[in-house]
């Protein structure tokens, strides 16, 4: 049966594939509009474009430089000879799930707007359509990557003895996560600086100094604005949960063959993996809603279609572990029992673990509920109340998801039968974050509408397109905050999950690579062992120091263009009576001259501490570290995203009427509230999700090099 369930995962990637073709098509026939609406689009999309290009050309040096390196550990060795290879397979198409996204998002936000203009029900369809292209092509590439490696490498090593062959593939496969990892995070923090240093510019100036409206074509940054949701929110996004999804599957992989579980352990992940994908594409059918929806109704529409994949899963994954999963397996020789049941269980425990972190999300950055709700009364009182009040917030936020997280440790853990062999509680661990993602295809489907909603609000904006259509396209925009906030809760949980499954894969690789290599390796994860603790601090420092520099490197590139849109309101005569043009190139260009020199350091900060710790304080001094930027970086991460997502939510809660409306001293307060809030849930917040998973990801490849050299052994 394994075989057969293996086989499913490149039909589902034909399947998802083909499906976002159809999707494409569809939201295609949809009109882009008038003359004045095509340009703006096109405005936006040659922006996003030429910034992708720009930026894909300056990590393609990064990427030659590395696979050199691993290339030349191969040849020595330390590392599998297809590991390189692998690593740029990842990397390429974690670059290529972004830019489809990125392209369909731009080519769907004016004809967004237009089908706003139709109905509000229209204008959904269009835009989460355009998201579940993105969605679906994530995680059909990743199983593309999988499959491919997969069959590839057991044609290869055929004549090798099963259980090690399962071994080589799977140890490729989660070495060749490093690609993903690396490109997504150059991919979220370079279009994270562009899209808040492009927003915080434009709403310094133009809503607080000037007066006009957001999205009002007067501003210069406008354009540079809208582009940044593309590359940041769209691509940046598609990069970040394409190494999320593959990660996680890829180390439950790894670690069911510690758990002697072999080809059967290898296939459960996959075959999850695999027919989430079918039950995404049903869940986009039941996605609509009815005309003059509130929020609450908005939001059980894209429910109902996440809901529809997640029941399906329940159903699937039962039959799948039960038909695989057998009643004792043989773990260094001694036959173990095993629990289909618990298995099954620690799968659900992760299932629900997500739509437990979203909901909590939801509640604390939502407008419907009381936490942001008092985040925008709080601006009566002036930014400092504002600041002070979703700082509160976020801090709390992070309480609730970590209990979450904790319970699905322990239940997947001791349900998978953590008690009867360690190696099974970490397989069910692995299980739980790949029951988390299964339904990803969905799940960011109801993430990555969001910018599509937002642009096309801007256009409406810009166009003129009457204020029926705002108020329909604004609905739509307060809705993709909320889900973006849920996504990103989402996304952060399964980071934590993936984080503590391939860090449990670091420790099987060193005692393999040890035992390989007949070192005597003294492997002591006490926190009173001095390698372990320093280890520990230096990781839980790592996430801040990498914050700090993510949100000065946002200040800087928004300086830039707070100046620039300043000099041109004062030189560009008749720009604010709406007699003349700005120049929306000159920001788009020093957005993607600032990212793209900005996004360096913070990058390579991942890639290099591992190294350099490992070097000096030995395998054991690495598990500190990892252990303590999982827990810090989780937790960072949480705060501020939530904190982020409040701030954006209450000044929108004040837009809509409320403490004064639009003009008011609560609104001018919750505006400054947003931009402080902009870099924390969108370059800062989502990128440290990647960082903990690219610290292991990185461990993993030079573990052979950091046994062989380091210092303190």
């Amino acid at each position: 049966m394994e075989q057969f369930v293996l086989f499913l995962a490149p039909l589902a990637a034909v399947a998802a594939l083909l499906f976002t073709r159809y999707l494409t098509a569809q939201i295609n026939k949809y009109d882009e509009g008038p003359p004045n609406v095509v340009e703006i689009a096109q405005a936006v999309r040659t922006g996003a474009r030429a910034y992708l290009n720009r930026q894909y050309r300056a990590v393609a040096v990064f990427f030659a430089i590395v696979f050199v390196v691993l290339l030349v550990l191969s040849w020595t060795g330390l590392l599998g000879t297809y590991v390189p290879y692998a690593f740029l397979s990842g990397g390429l198409l974690s670059a290529l799930s972004g830019y489809i996204g990125m392209t369909t998002a731009t080519n769907a936000s004016g004809r967004t707007a237009m089908a706003a203009k139709n109905s509000l029900n229209q204008g959904l369809r269009v835009a989460f359509s355009s998201g579940a292209v993105m969605g679906l092509t994530v995680v059909g590439l990743g199983m593309v990557h999988i499959s491919f490696w997969y069959y590839l490498l057991n044609a290869i090593y055929g004549s090798v003895e099963l259980s090690q062959r399962i071994a080589i593939i799977t140890n490729t496969l989660v070495t060749s996560g490093m690609g993903a990892s690396f490109m997504a995070l150059f991919a979220r923090v370079g279009g994270g600086i562009f899209t808040k240093a492009a927003d915080v510019g434009a709403d310094l100036v133009g809503k607080v100094e000037a007066g006009i409206p957001e999205d009002d074509p007067r501003n210069p940054a406008v354009i540079a604005d809208n582009v940044g949701d593309n590359v940041g929110d769209v691509a940046g996004m598609g990069a970040d949960l394409y190494e999320s999804y593959i990660g996680a599957i890829v180390a439950t992989a790894a670690l069911a063959v510690g758990a002697g579980l072999g080809v059967v352990g290898v296939a459960l992940p996959i075959g999850l993996a695999a027919i989430g994908i079918f039950a995404a594409i049903i869940g986009t059918f039941f996605v609509k809603t009815e005309e003059d929806a509130s929020q609450a109704v908005l939001l059980a529409a894209l429910r109902k279609g996440t809901n529809v994949s997640a029941i399906i899963m329940v159903i699937a994954a039962f039959l799948l572990t039960m038909g695989l999963i057998p009643e004792t397996v043989l773990i260094a020789g001694n036959p173990v029992s095993v629990s289909a049941w618990g298995i099954y269980l620690s799968i659900l425990a992760g299932l629900v673990a997500g739509i437990l972190i979203g909901r909590i999300t939801e509640y604390y950055t939502s407008a419907e509920y009381k936490p942001t709700q008092e985040i925008s009364a709080a601006g009566k009182t002036g930014p400092a109340t504002v600041i002070i009040s979703g700082l509160s917030v976020g801090m709390m936020s992070t309480l609730a998801p970590v209990l979450v997280v904790a319970a699905t440790i322990l239940l997947s853990f001791y349900l998978s039968g953590g008690t009867t062999h360690f190696t099974l509680g970490l397989f069910g661990i692995g299980l739980s974050a790949v029951g988390m993602l299964s339904t990803l295809g969905i799940t960011l489907a109801t993430d990555a509408y969001g910018p599509v909603a937002d642009n096309a609000g801007g256009i409406a904006e810009m166009a003129h397109l009457g204020a029926e259509v705002r108020v329909r396209t604004d609905a739509l925009d307060a809705l993709g905050n909320t889900t973006a906030a849920t996504g990103k809760g989402f996304a952060i949980g399964s980071a934590a999950l993936t984080a503590l499954a391939l860090l449990a894969s670091y420790s099987d690789q060193v005692r393999t690579i040890a035992a390989n290599s007949g070192i005597n390796l003294n492997l002591d994860y006490s926190i009173m062992n001095p390698p372990v603790l320093i280890g520990l601090f230096i990781g839980a420092v790592l996430p801040f120091v990498f914050s700090s520099l993510t949100m000065q490197a946002v200040g800087r590139a928004a300086q830039s263009i707070v100046v620039e849109v300043r000099r041109q309101f004062r030189e560009i005569k008749g720009l604010m009576e709406g007699t003349a043009k700005p120049d929306y190139a000159s920001c788009v260009d020093i957005c993607t001259k600032s990212a793209l020199a900005e996004m360096v350091l913070p990058s390579l900060l991942a890639v290099i501490a591992p190294v350099v710790v490992g070097l000096i304080l030995g395998v054991n001094g690495v598990q500190g570290l990892l252990a303590g930027a999982t827990v810090s970086g989780f937790l960072l991460a949480l705060m501020m995203s939530n904190s982020g997502g409040a701030w954006d939510n209450a000044k929108k809660y004040v837009e809509e009427g409320n403490h004064g409306g639009k003009g008011s001293e609560a609104h001018k307060a919750t505006v400054v509230g947003d931009t402080v809030g902009d870099p924390f849930k969108d370059t800062s917040g989502p990128s440290l999700n990647i960082l903990i998973k690219l610290l292991s990801m990185v461990s993993l490849v030079f573990a052979a090099l950091v046994i062989k050299f380091s210092i303190l052994g």
